[in-house]
């Protein structure tokens, strides 16, 4: 489906079917009437990889506009082929968490996610990276990793399956022991898990990295120790309170690489944005700076206080 135009590249949509639980015939739609004086392309991606191969070519025909509809995963495939690149990335969130649209203030809103695409405002921000992969909100091993790792495998979509996902998990999952190190030194450490965060949140508002920026050239490394049963509401509400970095049991290191290795294991389980991967047990982790150049909303005026006087 495509509409073409001589003045002006096409806005480039790659949307993701299975994202989320939204339909996205209704979105097709609201894009269509929306860019009816604009010309814009869609492609729907038909397996894992396809964003990010459509993407790549069409950096090559010049695009300067790519629209990533879908989760973080699926933002995650169009962003890592920007990298380096001068094409800017879209995000109209659709998701289960949408941790990165969130992180930005994009808004969940389709017709409000479309207009950011046309304000033509801009930021750049940084990509993390573990072992050659790229991660835009968070990377790690341990839970979070093992409940990506269920919630991948269920045909169902949505926080309703994600909760699914962390109960069963949370009931199964016990701290493993890690060997990390930064700037060459070794730390010997059992965690419930490990996280490097560019951006604050897991998705869904939780935040695991309240303080984290996106473009600061740094990231954050949040180490969750083994902790009791009885703070685990404590924990999950400082999540969405913003502000588990207070916690006791949560260690937070500003970072710019490190290794870390699972002992005992040859293979460590672990995601990126939400996606499960396995890897060799060690994990190399770096930060590359400005990467990616996003699409974002105007930020709101607000109006001077105006004091009475009486």
């Amino acid at each position: 489906m495509a509409k073409n135009s001589k003045e002006a590249k096409p806005v480039v949509f790659i949307i993701n079917p299975i994202a989320g639980i939204r339909q996205k015939d209704g979105i097709i739609e609201v894009i269509q009437q929306s860019f009816q004086k604009e010309p814009y392309q869609i492609y729907i991606t038909e397996r894992s990889g396809n964003a990010f191969e459509i993407t790549k070519e069409k950096i090559g025909e010049k695009y300067d506009r790519i629209v990533a509809v879908g989760g973080d995963g699926t933002v995650n495939e169009v962003a890592s082929a920007l990298v380096g690149s001068d094409c800017k990335l879209g995000i109209i969130p659709a998701g289960s968490g949408n941790g990165l649209a969130r992180y930005l203030r994009i808004p969940v809103n389709i017709p409000d996610a479309l207009a950011v695409i046309n304000n033509y405002k801009t930021r750049k921000i940084d990509a993390g990276i573990v072992n050659h992969r790229y991660f835009f909100c968070t990377c790690g091993t341990g839970f979070d990793a093992s409940v990506g790792k269920v919630f991948a495998k269920d045909s169902r979509r949505g926080m309703i399956s994600y909760l699914r996902a962390t109960i069963h998990q949370y009931v199964h999952y016990s701290p493993k022991s890690y060997i990390l190190k930064i700037s060459r030194k070794k730390i010997k450490l059992d965690a419930f898990m490990v996280t490097f965060a560019n951006a604050g949140q897991f998705g869904n508002n939780a935040y695991i990295a309240p303080n984290a920026l996106i473009d600061d050239g740094m990231l954050d490394l949040c180490i969750l120790r083994p902790f009791p049963r009885s703070s685990t509401i404590t924990l999950g509400l400082r999540l969405f309170f913003k502000n588990i970095d207070q916690s006791p049991y949560l260690e937070v290191m500003r970072i710019k690489k490190a290794s870390l290795k699972r002992k005992g294991k040859k293979k460590v389980t672990l995601h990126t944005d939400g996606e499960p991967l396995t890897f060799h047990k060690k994990l190399k982790v770096g930060i590359v700076p400005g990467a990616v150049t996003v699409m974002v909303p105007v930020a709101k005026k607000r109006r001077p206080l105006v004091k009475s006087v009486i």
